[in-house]
């Protein structure tokens, strides 16, 4: 790599030794992501997985794709780039757990103005961070140096995964029936949609996000880049023990569109607004931009990042088994109903 050097493409804005620097830099933490099937290490054309056919007897790929957003417009802000890496994951591993796969390989992909080798091993350290939590491996990735198409400051980040299930062990929402349990997952706050309102709302490209909030107990800033919730390895420990019926991540249309999204024709889900448990920064954002509660229910998760449908009668099971993998403050957000899409009351 020494000799690879181009003095006129580093006048043109790419510097390719900073790339190189990059990898060395973010070995480590794709290190931690290393688990049973990987073959090979990084600096190949393709990142080579060996598929595990005791663990998936009838293995049906499932893969998901997504990006950060305008939520990384907060990163460039408070100049702290080590925690967009994990929403890149979650927002890619929480789609493909709603059928009921494992995640099992990530691949990122960073395109720069300019490319710092530290900034970008540590939005890297984000990623694996995000890759442990979900059990899968960082195999692969890009990081593009694009002078003049991004300012020299800003970055946008997007990332690719493939999970398996097999094919008898697909959550199958067939069996849904009125009077089934829906449980919410409690996220962390935003997540990683809405941000274009969100940023117009508090007028961060004025106000700055260094506010204090008593509501919050910290500034509005590290409310608002809190790292999505990874609910992979509770998902996959609960339809271990539970029949799972359906399970909905809630993003970008929020309740009202990602619910139905794992129900069948026919059935809809009702939901109390008392039941949920509603995190300071909604109220924030719906007092400080006048929003509509319908508007809330319809671009946030409102304190919901996951909802999952259970038989009734397995509901206080399913609880208990969510406790014991990470989510304790798991609760029962609502029923299943006749009707279509969902019902607040």
């Amino acid at each position: 790599m020494e000799k690879s050097f181009s003095e006129s493409y580093k006048a043109a804005g790419v510097d390719i030794t900073a790339g190189y620097e990059a990898v060395q830099l973010m070995k480590e933490h794709v290190a931690r992501t290393m688990t049973q099937g990987v073959l090979g290490g990084l600096g190949g054309f393709g990142g080579l997985f060996e598929l595990d056919l005791e663990r998936f007897k009838k293995p049906v790929l499932v893969s998901g794709t997504d990006g950060v957003g305008t939520k990384l417009k907060i990163a460039f802000m408070m100049d702290k780039h080590d925690t967009v890496g994990i929403d890149c994951v979650a927002m890619c591993v929480n789609d493909v757990i709603c059928c009921g796969a494992a995640p099992l390989i990530f691949l990122d992909y960073i395109a720069c103005g300019k490319n710092v080798p530290e900034k970008i091993a540590s939005i890297v350290a984000g990623v694996a961070e995000g890759c442990v939590q979900a059990g899968a491996a960082l195999i692969g990735g890009e990081t593009a140096e694009m002078p003049g198409f991004y300012p020299e400051n800003e970055y946008d980040l997007a990332g690719f995964t493939v999970g398996c299930v097999s094919k008898d062990q697909i959550f199958d929402n067939t069996a849904m029936r009125k009077g089934d349990a829906v449980i919410a997952l409690p996220s962390s706050g935003v997540h990683s949609n809405g941000f274009s309102l969100v940023r117009r709302v508090f007028d961060l490209e004025h106000k700055g996000l260094d506010r204090y909030s008593a509501e919050l107990g910290r500034t509005l800033g590290e409310a608002l880049l809190e790292p999505t919730c990874i609910y992979v390895k509770p998902v996959l420990a609960l339809a271990q023990k539970v029949r799972v019926l359906g399970v909905s991540h809630i993003t970008g249309g929020g309740f009202y569109e990602n619910i139905p999204r794992c129900m069948p024709k026919g059935l809809a889900a009702k939901i109390e607004k008392q039941a949920v448990r509603t995190l300071p920064i909604f109220p924030l954002i719906q007092q400080e931009g006048k929003i509509p509660e319908r508007d809330m229910y319809n671009t946030f998760n409102m304190g919901v990042g996951m909802c999952i449908i259970v038989p009734a009668d397995q509901a206080d099971q399913a609880l208990r088994v969510l406790a014991e993998n990470g989510q304790p403050n798991a609760y029962l957000l609502g029923e299943v109903c006749e009707g279509e899409g969902v019902v607040l009351c």
